[in-house]
């Protein structure tokens, strides 16, 4: 139960408040079917992270079985750090959403938005040290924030259900090209999906991992699924795609048509919770990826220590928050922040290509979830086909941030074989 929350915390974040607007000024009123497809593209990968959790399950898995199956420790390294960089680039912005959400609230306008991000990346670096119980609990109360928003969206719409077209596209399509369409908005929605990766990082903190990630995981999507195809319907239902698409905030927007006794300020509310939330994920998923880094001989020994008390990887959640306070003070994260889909999709091509490998080598101990062959091979594909699809927008920005966090991953690692040439060539027993 607390790992289908835990990857419903990931993926129902503030994000799908904004994204159901661009998606349907893309899609029209077939912005549920683009969902549904985003969901198909992401469950190959999503799968693929449930059969090697239940094969694998360790923290920094995916830097695990990428050394597991190619045996090249630049790549696995390579894959660890894109993974560390997405997330903090992701707590970063969570961080200054979080603050200017929260001054909006209580009315601090004269308390800079910095400050207040930093007291939320200290309250969460103190509840991640507390222990993994206390953050999932933490996590549970604001996924269930989260949902409830959500629902509460369906609640007051549902009755406008049933009045337009839901296969309506914008009319420079044409009929015969819906299909085009639909995949182009599932493109965007896919990244709705992103956060079940953060899921596979915990599993050395989960009992009996085997059936409990794949269980978890899958759920997850599902309900995800579920949530974002039921408010889609809802969103077009109620706002026309056009105004949707051009509303500042949509959801706002439809609540105040179908409901307008309930005050605006509410989501904000909610928006805070949704926020706090996806950023105490991303930490946790941050700890853990340097913690089995360095249990991997990929990183340093100090972060791989756990505190004698608490259980936590404490030296690894104190390198990060040292970080993500310069982090959460420049004004460009937003662009940094678009980036890491680059880095996320590059991560899922290697970890999809890690099953292939694995699956077709003999000797490699069979998982309680296995799936075919061919399910690892689409989802390299398609996750090879979003990244070009991504590039060739004409936005050079987003490519060269992350071709710029890669260079800075490789130097990282060259500066460690200069100085530990042992270190990182021999991979330990856990790797």
């Amino acid at each position: 139960f607390q790992m289908a929350l835990y990857g419903l915390g990931s993926m129902l974040g503030a994000g799908v408040y904004g994204l159901i607007g661009k998606a349907a000024g893309e899609v029209g009123n077939a912005v549920w079917l683009a969902f549904l497809v985003a969901l198909v593209a992401a469950l190959l990968t999503a799968l693929s992270y449930a059969s090697l959790g239940s094969r694998y399950p360790r923290a920094a898995g995916a830097v695990y079985v990428a050394q597991r199956a190619y045996g090249f420790p630049l790549l696995s390294f390579m894959v660890g750090l894109a993974l560390v960089c997405s997330g903090l680039t992701s707590i970063a912005t969570q961080s200054r959403v979080f603050g200017a959400n929260f001054s909006e609230l209580f009315g601090l306008d004269a308390i800079p938005v910095a400050a207040l991000a930093l007291c939320y990346l200290f309250a969460t670096t103190a509840i991640i040290f507390r222990g993994i119980q206390e953050a999932m609990w933490v996590n549970i109360l604001c996924t269930v924030v989260s949902i409830a928003g959500l629902v509460l969206v369906v609640a007051v719409g549902m009755s406008y259900w049933g009045s337009v077209d839901y296969f309506e596209t914008p009319p420079t399509s044409g009929g015969d090209q819906t299909f085009l369409i639909v995949i182009q908005g599932a493109v965007l929605a896919f990244f709705a999906f992103i956060g079940f990766e953060d899921m596979y990082n915990v599993a050395e903190e989960v009992r009996e991992p085997e059936t409990t990630i794949p269980i978890g995981l899958i759920s997850a999507m599902l309900i995800a699924a579920l949530v974002y195809v039921a408010v889609a319907i809802t969103a077009v239902s109620v706002v026309p795609w056009q105004d949707l698409a051009a509303a500042p905030g949509p959801i706002t927007e439809v609540v105040a048509r179908a409901a307008p006794f309930i005050p605006p300020i509410l989501f904000t509310a909610i928006t805070i919770f949704a926020v706090a939330n996806t950023g105490l994920v991303n930490f946790v998923t941050a700890s853990r990826l340097l913690y089995g880094m360095a249990r991997q001989n990929l990183l340093p020994d100090h972060l791989g220590k756990v505190h004698r008390h608490r259980q936590t990887p404490h030296i690894a959640i104190l390198v990060l928050f040292l970080i993500l306070v310069p982090l959460a003070l420049m004004g460009t994260i937003a662009e940094l922040a678009a980036a890491t889909v680059l880095l996320l999709l590059t991560v899922f091509s290697v970890v999809n290509g890690s099953l292939f490998i694995l699956k077709g080598r003999k000797g490699e101990p069979p998982g309680r979830f296995e799936i075919p062959r061919i399910i690892p091979a689409m989802g390299f594909l398609v996750c090879l086909g979003l990244i070009v699809v991504r590039v060739s927008t004409g936005d050079w920005r987003a490519p060269a941030i992350a071709g710029a966090l890669l260079l800075a991953c490789f130097l990282i690692y060259v500066l460690m074989r200069r100085l530990d040439p042992e270190a990182i060539s021999e991979i330990g027993e856990d790797g």
